[in-house]
């Protein structure tokens, strides 16, 4: 039974990587000899058992962790947003994040914290989700993926306020530079109320605590 549980999970899994957009075969191919370059700049023997299907696995995983580029805002959202007379804050906490530092193309993995304040529209609870994934599977700097979900939200709900709290560690500085192991980077964007009202920014950082 464990096992049949297992099978189905990885059928679903697969689903869903197969109804991301993708990006074409000869986008795909050239990535694929790009990676193949890398491994022979750096020293390695891209004909080796070991690396033999590794520039297409590469290409693959590069094209999954970037297909942000190929999903827009009204796809993701897909028309869930609903008529409510819900006025106090709603906050999805601890959204799993992961990300590509555009700067050194390393991972930064953590955590975003997204709330906001109906007017007179709510939206489903998985869009503010997909709303992240939209913009981490992008190459990113922290800051600006924080302002891309806080305008992204504002857009498409319009409603009172916007809060948005990423906390991340970027490997970049974990692997490489000054290696800091424990680091985290927090970032913030506050709009509408949560900007203008201390009331109502205290008890979003109250919720968050």
């Amino acid at each position: 039974m464990a096992l049949q549980n297992h099978e189905t999970e990885l059928q679903a899994a697969e689903r869903r990587i197969g109804a991301l957009p993708r990006c074409g075969a000869a986008k795909l191919a050239g990535m694929e000899r790009s990676f193949h370059d890398l491994l022979e700049a750096v020293g390695e023997d891209p004909q080796r058992q070991g690396l033999l299907k590794t520039p297409s696995r590469a290409a693959r995983a590069f094209e999954f962790l970037t297909n942000g580029y190929r999903q827009s805002l009204d796809d993701v959202v897909n028309g869930a947003i609903f008529d409510s007379d819900a006025s106090e804050i709603v906050l999805v906490k601890d959204i799993e994040l992961y990300s590509m530092c555009e700067h050194h193309l390393l991972p930064f993995i953590g955590k975003a914290h997204v709330a906001y304040i109906p007017n007179g529209k709510v939206i489903g609870l998985s869009k503010v989700a997909r709303i992240v994934d939209v913009f981490a599977r992008r190459l990113q700097i922290q800051e600006h993926l924080t302002l891309q979900i806080a305008d992204a939200l504002m857009k498409v709900l319009h409603p009172n306020g916007v809060a948005v709290v990423i906390e991340a560690k970027h490997l970049c500085m974990m692997m490489r530079g000054v290696e800091k192991q424990n680091s985290v980077m927090k970032t913030s964007c506050l709009l509408g109320s949560f900007k203008e009202d201390a009331r109502t920014r205290s008890e979003f950082l109250a919720l968050l605590a």
